[in-house]
């Protein structure tokens, strides 16, 4: 995959988790107050977090980081030209605007070495299973967890397993990165674990952590 930082002096090695979920969603909603406290706690640790950089779950993600956030670790934002404009939240350190839909997730993909899903609409749904199809056919050059948060995922996995796996249409494999959380705790332990195996190394870093669960 081209890497759409090359040329502008950005670490692209630097360990990052980024963070997918509804701009909808409004600052007294408890995923509002999850995503906040969870991205407080990766910024203690020193980790990037990469969101879309506006309103609802991504403030909250760039808002929590900044709240939490060492001197060496960033707040990023991808943004997206929409035909109602995209506002761009006040917690972002770095800021990168996109046209196209594809180049903005193919970003995400080349920065990220864990992927956070938290409820979201369709737009939260594309990015999941963009990301997923990319590590399905390797099109990562790594591979990375994505973590499942809030109640309204599992149901979705398990429609996969009812009517996509048990038909050959997915293989067990193709599961093999997906990891719930049910609290920002449980997420961040997953993502302490990513990054200890990212600094070892690794290479199979969702296949370790599925591991670490059995």
């Amino acid at each position: 995959m081209k890497n759409p930082f090359k040329k502008s002096g950005i670490d692209k090695e630097h360990f990052r988790v980024a963070i997918f979920g509804s701009a909808r969603i409004k600052r007294n909603d408890q995923n509002y107050r999850m995503i906040y406290k969870l991205s407080k706690m990766i910024g203690k640790e020193n980790i990037d977090i990469v969101t879309g950089g506006g309103p609802g779950i991504m403030e909250a993600a760039n808002r929590g980081h900044k709240a939490g956030a060492q001197e060496k670790s960033s707040s990023w934002g991808l943004l997206i030209q929409l035909p109602r404009e995209q506002i761009a939240n006040k917690s972002l350190d770095i800021k990168r605007n996109f046209s196209k839909f594809t180049n903005r997730l193919d970003s995400f993909a080349e920065l990220s070495n864990v992927f956070v899903v938290a409820p979201g609409g369709i737009g939260t749904t594309l990015e999941l299973f963009y990301i997923w199809q990319l590590t399905q056919v390797k099109k990562i050059r790594k591979e990375v967890p994505i973590i499942l948060m809030g109640e309204m995922w599992e149901p979705l996995i398990k429609w996969m397993e009812q009517w996509q796996l048990k038909r050959n249409l997915i293989s067990k494999n193709d599961l093999e990165g997906i990891i719930f959380a049910k609290s920002p705790e449980e997420a961040m332990k997953k993502i302490k674990e990513a990054y200890e195996l990212y600094k070892k190394g690794k290479k199979r870093i969702s296949l370790e952590l599925k591991k670490s669960n059995n």
